[in-house]
């Protein structure tokens, strides 16, 4: 699924229909995020799938599960995807994309930088984003068209910061360290101020929401991973782009001028510091 063109998506929806789906979508999270935290407090072995890093767990498999068998329940007419292998058909055009735990090599390791995660879409965009963070018992849940919100309350909009003054969050396998994407990566490195590897995309995302950093930027992020946070990031006026860069495709999200100024920066753009 494509981002759109930034700026589109403006203005706020609400409704019972709206209600009920970011009411679901914030007891799915949580639940699956209790879950998870639960078996990992009783001991969990872990299998390995692309590399080393890339890692599942049980826990992993029994949250998606779960929300599957709750939306199945309760939306039966929509789409699943999910990380873990759900892949249900629907009638509605909607469909919801679920990674029951992001951060999986922090969760196994027994870090706080994971949550449950997932976003509900329709045609060509995502409706809206929701995630649990277990170690805050915190739930965020917005869309493009839906201002977000930590347990409830509202969030303050995104401030804008040129990208000199920026703090980015990524991450970048070693393997790629080399070569035209590890170029394309060290151009953007180069415009911002300073730059974290945490180990979640959806939790960097969050991060801006919190004001603990203002862009998040990474390449061949699939839609469970790309989804949740980019709607959270929408829902306070910020934007989310993919941008093709040293033959993949990278996802940029944050406050407007430092995304553009790390797409510029991906693609060899020369532009001048805002």
């Amino acid at each position: 699924m494509s981002e759109p063109v930034p700026g589109s998506g403006t203005g706020s929806v609400s409704g019972p229909a709206v209600s009920a789906d970011l009411e679901l979508a914030a007891r799915l999270v949580r639940e699956a995020g209790l879950l998870a935290a639960r078996m990992r407090a009783e001991g969990l072995a872990s299998q390995q799938k692309s590399n080393v890093a890339d890692i599942v767990t049980a826990a992993d498999h029994a949250a998606e599960e779960m929300i599957v068998a709750m939306l199945r329940s309760e939306r039966p007419d929509d789409a699943i995807v999910g990380e873990e292998g759900a892949n249900h058909s629907g009638s509605s055009g909607r469909t919801w994309v679920i990674d029951p735990v992001d951060g999986t090599y922090n969760f196994f390791r027994g870090m706080d930088w994971w949550c449950s995660a997932l976003a509900l879409t329709s045609a060509d965009d995502v409706l809206l984003g929701a995630v649990h963070h277990p170690a805050s018992d915190s739930v965020y849940v917005g869309g493009p068209r839906v201002p977000g919100t930590r347990n409830g309350e509202a969030l303050a909009t995104l401030g804008d910061v040129p990208v000199e003054q920026a703090c980015a969050t990524t991450y970048l396998h070693p393997p790629f360290y080399g070569g035209e994407i590890g170029a394309a990566f060290g151009r953007a490195v180069s415009r911002v101020a300073t730059l974290r590897m945490r180990g979640s995309g959806t939790m960097d995302c969050v991060s801006v929401l919190l004001g603990q950093s203002d862009v998040v930027f990474q390449h061949t992020v699939p839609e469970w991973d790309r989804l949740p946070g980019a709607a959270l990031i929408r829902s306070l006026g910020g934007e989310a782009r993919l941008v093709a860069a040293a033959g993949v495709e990278w996802h940029v999200a944050g406050v407007p001028t430092a995304v553009a100024a790390v797409a510029a920066a991906l693609v060899g753009d020369t532009v001048p510091l805002s």
